[in-house]
């Protein structure tokens, strides 16, 4: 620090960032302002839905929803967010993409040797370059390590020590290749920038839900956020699986699915106590009375229910600041505290 970073206090690093979510129904896009040792403050947000014309596809739908939110994000948004920092530019947007567009996967890669190496992260960049998930059709828009175990101990810091075995589970997102691209034209067009990082969605929203509690070790997400809901299981303090569900046009229906994925998790797994339920919140009462309702019990060999706990925008306000005064959106808030914790580092 020099001598006037010590007068005058050195000046703390700043970002804003465009955020961007597209589901079937709808998209929605916000403006983060990201301020170094605080937390992100989300100051403009704005969902439309995803209407499709006569003869239209849901592909072409969809993208020019997009153009319209991007026209309104650059209109309405970009004012706000230079009245609150100064400037209306945003030069990173983070784009979460969900069914039916994208794909997640997980996998666990081995290391082993007869003598001690050092774990490096050349290493794992490495061997992931061998191994990487292809597609055809797909994009590979994200490859993110969430657990590393070195010896048979989960560690966060694990590069740089000598081990004689380790692993690392992977998750990883593919994305439709011409929807990808469409997605980028546009926004490309809007902002002028190629500084655009797609993320499926799944992905994206299981990171963030362990980043907003990450005291719960053992927990199945249910993300409903989407037509296709998601599973994923997270053992020890990492995720152990995920599986998407078919889709389901009643809530019996919707159950019936659900309990037949709990099903084929339970031959391999334990299942946790705790169940974190994701939806819109139109929609998160009533999933919560129905998955609450279910007969499911059996599936932990015990006559008591799990506990069904339905994931609100304040579950999240300690970590991020709503500052627009719209209704919090807690997709976009997730998107907030995925940028915050776990998009690739910042220069």
């Amino acid at each position: 620090m020099s001598f006037l970073d010590g007068l005058f206090g050195k000046k703390k690093r700043t970002e804003s960032v465009v955020l961007i979510d597209i589901v079937a129904d709808s998209v929605a896009g916000a403006y983060a302002y990201y301020v170094e040792d605080e937390k992100p403050s989300v100051l403009y947000t704005r969902r439309l839905p995803v209407e499709a014309r006569e003869g239209e596809s849901q592909d072409r739908a969809m993208l020019r929803a997009l153009k319209i939110l991007a026209d309104t994000l650059i209109s309405e948004g970009a004012p706000v967010l230079a009245r609150a920092t100064g400037s209306g530019a945003a030069g990173t947007i983070l784009v979460s993409i969900d069914a039916p567009w994208q794909e997640t996967s997980v996998r666990t890669e081995h290391f082993e040797a007869e003598e001690p190496f050092v774990f490096t992260r050349n290493l794992v960049d490495a061997k992931l370059g061998e191994t990487v998930v292809k597609a055809p059709g797909k994009m590979l828009a994200d490859e993110s390590i969430i657990g590393t175990i070195l010896n048979g101990y989960e560690t966060r810091d694990p590069y740089g020590k000598r081990v004689r075995r380790a692993s690392v589970v992977v998750l990883t997102s593919l994305i439709d290749e011409k929807v990808a691209k469409g997605i980028a034209t546009i926004l490309q067009a809007a902002y002028h920038t190629k500084n655009i990082l797609p993320i499926a969605g799944s992905s994206l929203r299981y990171q963030a839900m362990y980043k907003a509690f990450p005291h719960e070790r053992d927990a199945l997400i249910v993300d409903a956020t989407g037509p296709l809901t998601s599973l994923a299981l997270l053992r020890h303090g990492l995720l152990a699986t995920a599986v998407d569900a078919a889709p389901a046009d009643t809530a019996d229906a919707w159950v019936e699915h659900i309990r037949a994925d709990l099903t084929e998790l339970a031959k391999q797994y334990p299942l946790p106590r705790t169940i974190f339920l994701l939806a819109r919140e139109a929609q998160v009462a009533a999933l919560q009375k129905t998955l609450s309702e279910a007969k499911l019990a059996d599936l932990w060999l015990s006559d008591n229910p799990p506990k069904v706990v339905s994931v609100l925008p304040s579950h999240i306000s300690g970590l991020v600041r709503q500052v627009s005064t719209a209704a919090p959106d807690l997709l976009l808030l997730l998107m907030a505290l995925y940028f915050e914790y776990s998009a690739p580092e910042r220069g």
